[in-house]
């Protein structure tokens, strides 16, 4: 390779080829390749390199915790767990059809790493996901009423593919987070999904947001598209043997 080839490379940002071009020179001469196999072969290369760097960015900005997947998720030790239903959530039709998952169980029992799965899965497709746990979420928003970012917040939020809150429980809110977490399911309703993973029930919302009539509306659209999978089985974190 020249170095007008390599500068060239390098202006157009084909990083990967001008990585990769010497190699394939030699391989196109060995195997006798004609211009359009070995153009393809580079073009290929760089395609692949970008979506690579693409998926990457995507689950740095997701902020996941851990890498969960479905794939690894110990469905033998969860009795409580329907791996049919899992799998089928995976195919990742609620994302197209905008409907919300919500995860109900006992603490352990493996809530947040199958959403956490489904929300890599997704990415893995080309949609930008973000886990944020509850207490985060609240108290970003409340900081948010200082500074009067709220709008700005909200918006983020909104705009995001699949968004993942994780422990929705027993949390000390104000009205007005509660207020702000409203807005935010009512702008994301049958546009974008929601997964919410969470140790109360329905009935028990109102222990933590408060105002009965505000939850009831909340409730109203949440569930309206909606798979709720409620978990009830043994905690994966006992002792093994």
């Amino acid at each position: 390779m020249t170095d007008e080839i390599e500068q060239l490379l390098r202006n157009l940002h084909l990083k990967k080829i001008a990585t990769i071009v010497d190699d394939e020179l030699a391989h196109a001469d060995k195997h006798q390749l004609s211009y359009g196999a070995f153009l393809a072969r580079l073009l290929r290369a760089q395609y692949h390199h970008r979506q690579e760097t693409a998926l990457a960015w995507r689950i740095k900005q997701a902020r996941l915790p851990e890498a969960w997947t479905i794939e690894s998720f110990p469905f033998k030790r969860q009795p409580g767990v329907n791996p049919k239903q899992i799998r089928a959530l995976a195919d990742l039709e609620f994302v197209a059809k905008a409907e919300n998952l919500v995860f109900i169980g006992p603490t352990g029992v493996g809530k947040t790493g199958l959403a956490s799965g489904l929300l890599l899965k997704a990415i893995q497709n080309g949609y930008r996901g973000r886990f944020i746990r509850a207490q985060d979420l609240f108290d970003e928003m409340y900081a948010s009423l200082a500074d009067r970012s709220t709008r700005r917040l909200l918006n983020t939020l909104i705009r995001i593919d699949v968004l993942h809150i994780d422990e929705l429980g027993y949390l000390n809110l104000k009205p007005e987070q509660t207020n702000i977490f409203f807005k935010l399911m009512e702008e994301r309703y049958r546009r974008k999904p929601t997964i919410l993973t969470t140790n109360l029930d329905y009935p028990e919302w109102q222990t933590f947001l408060g105002n009965k009539a505000l939850v009831e509306a909340l409730l109203s659209r949440l569930r309206h598209q909606c798979q709720t999978i409620r978990i009830d089985g043994p905690s994966l974190r006992d002792p093994q043997g």
